[in-house]
């Protein structure tokens, strides 16, 4: 993208102006004396204000100089980098509500103690022998000589005191592993002390080190006055046992070895849950970095004065960008465009920015932000905001009141809207994504091409590269129903989905046959593939165009053979020649007479500029096709399929490193079979495409259930009838909910002035005496039913879920598309 246009694609831009060169060489300072180069446009009004309350932004003028840019404000914002699927992240702060979750019920703290006092009781009836059958598995396990006879375990010799000592530390050490599961001890400790940011955990568990090695050392500590828990006498009277003897505790050394060990094994899990070997690795490494001569101490910078780039060593990059942004030079598409370039690893990164700064990187048009912006995007997220995510029953606490936004991550699973019309799938879900889809191939990481139902483009002219506008004179550019494919086979298989896809009567294979074995000798012939006017005649069989076809490739026998196959298969039964012909007469109307020359018009022969999905596939290019109007609704609908067939075909190339994003306005009458099967695969190309429908019973109705299951996302607008709610809602599925029924039953008195009472409390109140009998159970419900969807969504808002190309999900929702 950096080049001046020629090893871009040739006729991909819908003015004949040409294009603007590379922005000429300057230095990276403007010279003393020189005025300063025209600033680009700031981002539009809709840009989020310096959030009150921040402190300056510092920037090459020196630290703690303010920022004067809302660009520098829009950088230095938060963005949450563990947001929730479909969360607009930038400045998002997790909810009350969802902080209020992450604190322990009462019930919860109540269930750490009760395992602690049940642990305190039996541990005291260990003690003074009052279990039932408490020494039991302890004269099983051991000699009888080691116990007196006629006792329960009073001990005869060292063996049988050693063993009870023995005895007393397991039972200790079973009493605390399971009191500790049972009160889920370690998930508490984690939860108060794990989260806790360093050096705060780091003392937290040296003190819960010190206060458990004060029970099990309580003489090492001046003032302690308890005994001993049972962990070293224990131990030293097992090794005791092994050995025969006390011979062993002689040594010195041996008996302080002992001592370490405990002392380890006691300190380990604190030093675990306290995070001491990371803090420790990180203490040792600011001070070897500051230790070193030269170095600056670290310092954390705003996202507005570049800090990769710093750390990376590109200080003059960095130092040209931050004051490119605090001059207000740089808007957020080119912010997003070089981080984009820094991202990708680009070897020419220095020179290329110390040379153009941030123009650095310019799409091949010139373009560095559209002439008009309608929605709230965030480039640096890949979000554009389409609402407020309701704060509901059914809404997770880390959704309530956070702004829905959709990016790459969701739209690469591809998304289905369903809406009748006037619900507003144009202007609040269609037009601000293609719009966020067009900013971001300014930065380079999208290509986009979007189908415009009749009458109605989507955004300005000025906005795409190309137009391709069907049956409109002006049009500068025309659509190659071939889409650049130089196999016939996979030429045919393209324009045989777009032109019978739909018909149950036709075996798409069959016809995919029948048009290879025309293109393939036409093409042998002529090198290209033949106009649509051309082909209709081929398939229709007449004549004069066969034999002279025949007549051409009479010294090619493989070609030769494909043609006479075609010709005895021509009206025979169940022959698709017939139905590829009638789909053909559509397009070969008089309207559309200066149109799909295919790849035998020239550009330089005066007529329309052909033009070829594939070039989306290699080039950042924001496309438009306007379908024609004025009765030709099933020739916009044959355009539709034979763009989307395209879109599937080219976007399996590989080596492309943006996504790829198809926008259908209007979806009636797209959906095959095939599509179907192509829209599942397009989560692993790194594309996605975005389906508008009225309704879903413009989809036939075998493919109900599976285009629902081939895309992530779905969205339910205000208004859709209960049909096609019940899709959605066998879609969605169900979930356990936690039911309260509350039933109140009479109450009958035997006594006599039982009754008298309770008929005096009728007459004044009016009721009956009754009680309640409370029933609290889990259900099974739909996550939202037909009759919800059709009935209780409001107007201006849609049920939405989502899935990520990761595979993170988001519960169906209800979304404010005003808010």
């Amino acid at each position: 993208m950096d080049s001046d246009g020629t090893q871009d694609a040739r006729g991909t831009h819908a003015d004949p102006v040409p294009r603007p060169a590379v922005p000429p060489e300057r230095p990276a300072t403007t010279p003393p004396g020189v005025p300063a180069p025209p600033a680009v446009p700031p981002r539009p009004g809709d840009a989020p204000p310096p959030p009150a309350g921040k402190p300056s932004v510092p920037h090459a003028g020196g630290p703690g100089a303010p920022a004067s840019s809302a660009v520098a404000a829009w950088l230095n914002e938060l963005r949450a980098a563990t947001a929730e699927p479909g969360i607009w992240r930038f400045g998002y702060r997790l909810p009350k509500a969802a902080r209020a979750t992450e604190r322990l019920a009462p019930v919860t703290v109540l269930g750490l103690f009760i395992p602690f006092v049940v642990a305190l009781v039996l541990w005291s009836l260990w003690r003074r022998g009052g279990l039932p059958y408490q020494f039991a598995p302890l004269r099983l396990f051991t000699p009888d000589d080691w116990w007196w006879g006629g006792t329960i375990a009073s001990p005869k010799n060292m063996e049988g005191a050693e063993a009870r000592v023995v005895y007393d530390g397991v039972f200790f050490a079973l009493l605390v592993l399971a009191m500790g599961r049972l009160g889920a001890w370690p998930d508490a400790v984690r939860h108060f002390v794990g989260r806790r940011p360093q050096p705060a955990r780091a003392l937290l568990g040296l003190l819960g080190a010190l206060v458990a090695l004060s029970f099990v050392f309580p003489t090492a500590f001046p003032g302690v006055g308890w005994d001993a828990l049972p962990v070293v006498d224990p131990l030293f009277s097992l090794v005791a046992l092994i050995a025969g003897g006390y011979e062993l505790f002689a040594d010195r050394l041996f008996t302080n070895s002992l001592y370490t060990v405990i002392t380890l094994l006691v300190v380990w899990p604190f030093a675990l849950v306290g995070g001491w070997w990371p803090y420790v690795r990180e203490r040792l490494a600011a001070r070897r970095a500051a230790a070193e001569p030269g170095t600056p101490p670290p310092v954390e910078r705003p996202r507005a004065e570049w800090p990769e780039l710093r750390d990376a060593g590109q200080h003059e990059a960095a130092e040209v960008l931050t004051a490119e942004v605090t001059a207000g030079r740089m808007n957020d598409v080119d912010c997003a465009r070089v981080a984009r370039a820094w991202a990708a690893g680009r070897p020419d990164f220095r020179e290329t920015v110390l040379r153009q700064a941030g123009a650095a990187w310019t799409h091949p048009s010139g373009s560095r932000d559209l002439p008009r912006r309608t929605g709230r995007h965030d480039l640096l997220a890949h979000q554009v905001r389409i609402g407020r995510w309701v704060a509901g029953e059914r809404a997770p606490a880390a959704y309530h009141d956070a702004g829905a936004a959709l990016g790459p991550d969701v739209l690469g699973t591809s998304l289905l809207a369903v809406g009748p019309s006037g619900s507003g799938k144009t202007r609040t879900l269609v037009e601000p994504v293609t719009e966020a889809l067009a900013l971001q191939a300014l930065t380079g990481a999208c290509a986009l091409v979007a189908v415009s139902s009749a009458g109605s483009p989507l955004g300005s002219d000025s906005a795409f590269d190309v137009i391709v506008r069907i049956g409109d004179p002006s049009s500068v550019h025309d659509l190659d129903p071939y889409a650049g494919c130089d196999d016939p086979d996979e030429a045919a298989a393209v324009l045989a989905e777009a032109l019978v896809g739909d018909l149950d009567t036709v075996n798409g294979q069959s016809a995919a046959t029948a048009l290879a074995q025309l293109l393939g000798p036409y093409r042998a012939v002529h090198g290209r593939f033949p106009p649509l006017p051309v082909l209709r005649e081929l398939l229709e069989g007449e004549p004069t165009a066969l034999s002279t076809l025949r007549e051409a490739v009479a010294g090619d026998e493989v070609m030769r053979r494909e043609l006479d196959a075609r010709v005895r298969q021509a009206g025979a039964p169940g022959d698709p020649g017939r139905a590829l012909a009638d789909r053909l007469a559509l397009l070969n109307r008089p309207a559309f007479a200066d149109f799909f020359g295919g790849n035998g018009v020239r550009p330089d022969s005066g007529a329309h500029r052909a033009f070829s999905v594939r070039s989306v596939a290699h080039h950042p290019l924001r496309v438009r096709v306007d379908l024609p109007e004025r009765g030709h609704e099933e020739a916009g609908r044959l355009i539709t399929r034979l763009v989307l067939a395209q879109f599937h075909t080219v976007v399996g190339d590989a080596g492309r490193s943006h996504f790829a994003a198809l926008v259908l306005d209007d979806a009636t009458g797209a959906v095959t079979a095939g599509s179907v099967r192509r829209i599942q695969r397009l989560r692993s190309q790194n594309a996605g495409v975005l389906l508008s429908l009225r309704t879903v019973a413009d989809v036939p109705e075998a493919l109900h259930g599976p285009l629902y299951g081939a895309v992530g996302c779905r969205m339910a607008f205000s208004g859709i009838t209960t049909w096609d709610g019940s899709r959605f809602a066998q879609t969605w599925g169900t979930e356990w909910v936690e039911t309260t029924e509350v039933a109140k039953h009479t109450v009958f008195a035997d006594q006599p002035m039982t009754r008298a009472l309770h008929a005096l409390r009728k007459l004044v109140t009016g009721r009956a005496v009754t009680t309640d009998a409370v029933t609290v159970r889990e259900v099974e419900r739909e996550r939202w039913s037909a009759s919800q969807l059709a009935h209780e969504v409001p107007p201006g808002h849609a049920v939405l879920s989502l899935a990520t190309v990761k595979g993170e999900h988001a519960p169906p929702l209800l979304v404010d598309l005003r808010g």
